[in-house]
């Protein structure tokens, strides 16, 4: 699908296709396991709305537990970011990415990591070496955290043997870059930059919080001129584009003590790079919209609209980057709605099709562009080939919903506009509540001759930051505790996932899916599929079961299988949509007097040992709300009261 001029380069260096491969090859060759991506929505971290790392999902593993395929991995994670949606339209931001990654969990460390990942970048992709520059964390002498001399040691070691120069320079902050510049340097330290924990800097760490320093490479565009407007100087953390971060080793050799910091008795390596940053510098073009996995789309865009890209840069930009988020959402279960992650979705829909708008696309054009995203990642996500029609569907049948909202919208501004003048707030009510860009309303107000209140940016923005926030950030009330705690109530309540998933197949039947769920310290939610609301006697009976089993005080207990064996032999239930490795863990919940499994599940945990520790203190199952979640997925929401 590649245009006769993509496919000219193409001949010469690597797709991204070929790039994501090769990486999964590399560090395949090394000792490592591959394991696939994880879906977009965390199935069991409610702390957030979306995966938006590659390190995310392998949070766990990294902080003791231990993964199934051993102590090495290897995958390229899919990840959406919501919170840079307005960003999108420059030559670098995407909502949507996916993250190279590999893991060393206790087994191998700095220095098998430098050398690998400079190799990966130099040899197999075919990296200018000359431009590859990284930085180090200079230390924090205020918390006992020494400077990675070690890591920088490593880097000009492996710079020496490939002929480059190993110039070591202490930049300090970002402000202090912008003042004094590269001074030369090839590697650079900084302190306010190369730290990594959950917590932020090693200052803000909890006691028992584990961190560590990070070295990040950088990728020189000579081509790209320096923008006064970042700092008087450039520096390899400057934002005007001049290099690019290409990727980034996480060194986990930290725990914050109560005296200071102490080093780990079993560190770790987590790198997260890049893919679409790696191909275009691959291509030599800091346009990350130039490579193989989006050239395409934009070729439809063009085709479609009779503009060019170099005309049209921006909307074509956010067009492609919002149905390639868009379609994989779909793919991995979610649907557009006005909550949490439909949300997300369906205004990345809605806001590709306005500036499709821009391009004087005013047929439905959805269906044949998101055929295009699918063709370029079904080969390697087999998941989009499998869900292809109801992918298409889905975002086709959103828009054709904003069309006929966008009619709806007309008349609700003609009615908002009849006392002679709109407000930042109806204007933010016509975007939000029927969908209308704020664009139209305004194109639409001059053509109708309402004027519009002088401080309608100002009201309009605060709105939209509102909004934002709501885009990508659970809200507090909603997702208060969560299961970034393993407490005791965040056991029971995931037990209870478990026995209400049973019992909704005993009442229900097989057809009823787990599609998602979430655990608070207040209440477990579950999503599930079936078609119909439930009755209050299918409720009860729901109860009733679940109490039944807490009562039978089942023994809970978890082993590893082969994956074939758990799912297919075993029957071992699982999530809709996960994907897994060569080997997962099964829990099962079995009777005392028996050596038949009540309950058979994929799962990482977090668990009780006996259910009857969901009935201490005399609390019993109650299920408070179900409800509609989206078409065909009711919710539940239960307690222990």
């Amino acid at each position: 699908m590649l245009d006769t001029k993509l496919a000219r380069i193409t001949k010469l260096t690597m797709t991204t296709q070929e790039i994501r491969q090769a990486y999964l090859n590399f560090f395949k060759e090394r000792g490592h396991q591959i394991i696939p991506r994880s879906l977009l929505v965390p199935q069991e971290d409610p702390t957030t709305l979306f995966t938006g790392s590659g390190m995310q999902p392998l949070l766990p593993y990294l902080l003791g537990q231990e993964h199934p395929a051993g102590v090495r991995l290897v995958d390229s994670q899919t990840c959406l970011r919501a919170q840079d949606i307005e960003e999108v339209g420059d030559n670098r931001h995407t909502t949507f990415f996916e993250m190279l990654g590999n893991w060393s969990l206790g087994d191998y460390f700095k220095r098998e990591q430098i050398n690998w990942v400079f190799e990966f970048l130099t040899e197999t992709v075919g990296l200018d070496k000359n431009r590859i520059f990284v930085t180090c964390y200079s230390g924090n002498p205020a918390q006992g955290i020494a400077k990675d001399e070690e890591s920088a040691t490593i880097w000009s070691e492996t710079l020496a043997k490939a002929g480059l120069d190993t110039k070591q320079v202490d930049i300090g902050n970002v402000e202090n870059g912008a003042k004094s510049g590269e001074q030369g340097g090839r590697i650079f330290f900084y302190e306010d930059k190369n730290w990594w924990s959950r917590s932020g800097g090693p200052e803000l760490m909890p006691e028992g919080e584990p961190g560590g320093p990070d070295t990040e490479l950088f990728y020189l565009y000579p081509q790209v001129k320096h923008n006064p407007k970042y700092g008087e100087h450039c520096h390899v953390n400057c934002d005007c584009g001049r290099y690019i971060e290409l990727g980034n080793c996480v060194f986990m050799e930290y725990q914050k003590t109560k005296d200071g910091f102490a080093k780990l008795p079993k560190r770790n390596v987590d790198y997260g790079g890049g893919l679409e940053r790696i191909a275009a510098a691959a291509l030599d073009d800091p346009d990350v919209y130039s490579i193989s996995v989006m050239r395409p789309i934009i070729d439809t865009l063009e085709r479609l609209s009779t503009k060019t890209y170099d005309s049209h840069t921006t909307p074509m930009r956010v067009i492609t980057d919002h149905l390639r988020a868009a379609a994989f959402l779909a793919v991995d279960g979610v649907i557009p709605s006005n909550k949490e992650q439909g949300y997300v979705m369906r205004r990345l829909i809605r806001r590709a099709i306005r500036f499709a708008f821009e391009l004087g696309i005013e047929q439905n054009f959805i269906e044949e562009a998101t055929s295009v995203v699918v063709d370029l990642y079904e080969k390697d996500y087999p998941e989009m080939a499998e869900r292809r029609t109801a992918v298409i569907d889905i975002l086709a049948k959103e828009e054709k919903l904003f069309r006929q909202t966008l009619r709806k919208g007309l008349k609700q501004l003609a009615k908002l506009g009849r006392a002679g003048k709109l407000s930042g707030a109806d204007l933010f009510t016509l975007y939000d509540t029927f969908g209308f860009p704020i664009e139209l309303s305004v194109e639409e107000a001059a053509t109708q001759g309402i004027e519009l209140d002088p401080l309608w940016r100002e009201a309009f923005t605060q709105s939209m930051q509102r909004q934002r926030e709501r885009s990508h950030t659970a809200t507090k009330g909603t997702f208060k505790g969560g299961l970034g705690g393993h407490g005791d109530i965040h056991k029971q309540y995931h037990t209870a996932t478990h026995l209400l998933y049973k019992a909704l197949r005993d009442q229900l039947g097989d057809a009823v899916m787990q599609h998602g769920s979430n655990i608070t310290e207040e209440r477990l939610r579950f999503d599930f599929s079936y078609p119909n609301k439930l009755s209050l006697e299918q409720i009860s009976a729901l109860e009733k079961e679940v109490n039944t089993q807490i009562e039978r005080d089942l023994v809970v207990a978890w082993a590893e299988y082969p994956t074939k064996q758990a799912l297919n032999e075993m029957k071992a239930l699982g999530a809709f949509g996960d994907r897994y490795g060569e080997k997962v863990k099964v829990y099962s919940m079995t009777p005392k007097d028996s050596d038949q499994p009540y309950s058979l599940e994929v799962c990482g945990g977090p668990h009780v040992e006996h259910t009857a520790q969901l009935g201490e203190g005399g609390k019993h199952f109650k299920i408070i709300k179900e409800e509609s979640s989206s078409a065909g997925i009711r919710r539940i929401k239960a307690v222990l009261v």
